[in-house]
């Protein structure tokens, strides 16, 4: 019988904590948490390809390029190849973990981390208004100076704090998508269009180069899925299900809707943040137009509960 085969999206915010863990090791005791969960999953028979974000990742990179820059003159580090790092480095955490958890569980299983381009449109018009939160949260005032200092776009996001923002295309194809397939194919875990894909242009005649923008990591998860025809969509994040009006008094959390009631509600305008739910579900309406099974959001630890039917929100065709 034919292995169902799912896409799971990690955020990356979800791999720090609190502001009081953000060190590289505490980030990999995230991941291995996380990890944990997905190998649930695996040993219930599903194949899988992973996708995270990097947004927190990508900050501090930057941060560390700019403070190098200042103080010892080194050469900063272009936004593309920071995605590229983030890639390598939370691929490593989660390759690890996860290859570790099987590991002891007895389940012989390889697991690969492909560094992943994706391209973009060069005349997307996200490229003239720049929206996508990148980096950790700041204070007001903090925003405020580095974007007089730097040049830097800050906005306040969904509530939590204030982030640079930068260009946010609309993924058109994963670059690397037949060596995916064919790992898939052989039963290999793969890890994946890493914070959205490191985003590239065509210059002319198939001449790929990077350029300084971020991918919405649940746009190219979303777009994996519907090019690797996966059987299920599930996007990772902080909260066990989705809620109508999240925040307010008359929030109502949902267990199960249907690709029009998805659509209906995100046309209302004021269900979902911009910066965080909005492009969840953005997604899940994109893989499941394209004729996508079935999707789930929930957080890490209610992975396996939520593919039992027992908490998440579930996504499904009419």
């Amino acid at each position: 019988m034919k292995k169902q085969v799912a896409v799971i999206a990690i955020g990356g915010n979800s791999l720090i904590k609190d502001k009081k863990n953000v060190s590289v090791e505490s980030q990999y005791q995230a991941a291995k948490e996380t990890t944990y969960h997905i190998a649930d999953m695996i040993e219930s028979g599903w194949d899988v390809a992973i996708g995270h974000g990097n947004g927190p990742q990508v900050g501090f990179i930057l941060r560390r390029s700019e403070i190098a820059h200042r103080v010892e003159g080194m050469h900063e580090v272009p936004l593309d190849v920071c995605g590229a790092d983030s890639q390598g480095a939370i691929g490593y955490s989660l390759q690890q973990t996860l290859q570790n958890e099987l590991y002891k569980r007895g389940i012989v299983k390889s697991v690969a981390t492909v560094i992943t381009q994706v391209l973009v449109d060069k005349d997307d018009t996200a490229f003239k208004n720049p929206t996508k939160p990148i980096g950790g949260f700041m204070e007001e005032d903090e925003a405020k100076k580095k974007a007089e200092e730097l040049g830097w776009n800050v906005v306040e996001d969904a509530g939590r704090g204030w982030r640079r923002v930068v260009a946010s295309p609309i993924p058109q194809e994963v670059v690397e998508l037949p060596a995916v397939k064919d790992l898939i194919e052989a039963g290999v875990v793969v890890i994946t269009v890493g914070g959205g894909g490191i985003p590239v242009i065509d210059e002319g005649n198939r001449q790929l180069a990077g350029t300084a923008a971020v991918i919405d990591k649940d746009y190219a998860s979303s777009l994996l899925a519907r090019k690797i025809n996966a059987d299920l969509f599930l996007i990772s994040t902080a909260v066990e299900k989705v809620s109508l009006n999240f925040g307010k008094p008359n929030q109502q959390d949902i267990d199960h809707m249907t690709l029009s009631e998805a659509k209906k509600y995100m046309a209302e305008g004021t269900h979902f943040a911009k910066g965080s739910m909005a492009p969840k579900m953005q997604a899940i309406i994109w893989y499941l137009e394209a004729g996508g099974k079935k999707a789930i959001i929930t957080n890490p630890e209610n992975i396996g509960r939520a593919l039992k039917g027992e908490t998440g929100t579930v996504i499904e065709q009419d």
